[in-house]
């Protein structure tokens, strides 16, 4: 069977078009045999909250992903599909996201009768650190962390523009300034509000209120890194070295969009530790 050019070209845009949705068709699949995998060896509700780039369309545009209501719609649905007395396991990944949404999904969680259990693989910063808080048990990798949760408002954080209204003089702030000043204020209070919330029924109300204060205030920059050695410090439920390797086996499952030249490479296999890696 003789082709000619123009066939050629439709049969190459069919098979860049096909293959690539196959290729996620097959990867979902994955996801969703591993997490029942993950749910029968625990005996609980797993659900996955991981947020990365992901290739889409014939470009490979990658797109940016947060915590919104969608999500906050999905994971409200199937915590109200587990039974009270089943634990529920949350896989976090997530840079973080909107307020509204973390919080409906941190109180959905507290208000679950059986033990919620948090994975952070990697990290869980701002809206994650949230929804962590939420949580009755924390397990992170060594190398994991959280974030504070001091709410932003656009591109600048709610304490630095209290800090510039408590800085200069009243008559020479625009009136722009003065507006997100007073939403700052309310932002800040509130996000405390909560965060104490969801500490109280693992602290004293004189702790919770001080670590609430701690991590929403602004003390540090927004990316600042805590730790399990820090979370243990604010004598909050965390646990190291504890994480299934089927939680890092997920992670595989949502790549990174391919790069020419990648950054970072190396060979994927353990080493044994009685020889010495090749030269």
């Amino acid at each position: 069977m003789n082709f000619g050019f123009t066939e050629i070209i439709w049969i190459v845009l069919l098979l860049f078009t096909v293959l690539p949705m196959i290729q996620q068709r097959s990867i979902a699949v994955r996801r969703l045999s591993l997490l029942r995998k993950i749910e029968e060896k625990r005996q609980s509700r797993v659900i996955s909250l991981i947020h990365r780039q992901e290739a889409i369309s014939l470009l490979g545009i990658p797109i940016s992903r947060y915590i919104n209501v969608e999500d906050s719609e999905h994971i409200l649905r199937a915590i109200r599909l587990t039974p009270d007395d089943m634990p529920i396991d949350l896989i976090l990944h997530t840079p973080g996201g909107l307020v509204l949404a973390s919080e409906q999904i941190a109180r959905a969680l507290q208000q679950h009768q059986a033990k919620v259990t948090v994975f952070v693989p990697h990290y869980a910063m701002s809206g994650g650190t949230l929804i962590s808080l939420a949580a009755d048990e924390i397990i992170l990798d060594p190398n994991a962390v959280l974030g504070p949760v001091d709410p932003q408002l656009g591109q600048y954080p709610a304490a630095s523009i209290l800090k510039v209204v408590q800085q200069k003089n009243i008559n020479r702030i625009d009136d722009n300034t003065l507006i997100l000043a007073d939403m700052a204020e309310k932002a800040v209070r509130q996000v405390q509000e909560f965060v104490e919330t969801l500490l109280l029924d693992k602290m004293s109300a004189a702790k919770a209120k001080e670590l609430a204060r701690m991590l929403a205030e602004g003390r540090w920059t927004h990316d600042y890194p805590i730790t399990c050695e820090k979370l243990r410090e604010m004598e909050l439920p965390s646990i190291c070295n504890e994480m299934p390797l089927e939680v890092y086996e997920l992670m595989e499952l949502y790549p990174q969009p391919a790069q020419q030249r990648p950054s970072v490479q190396y060979i994927p296999l353990p080493y044994d530790n009685s020889k010495k890696p090749p030269r």
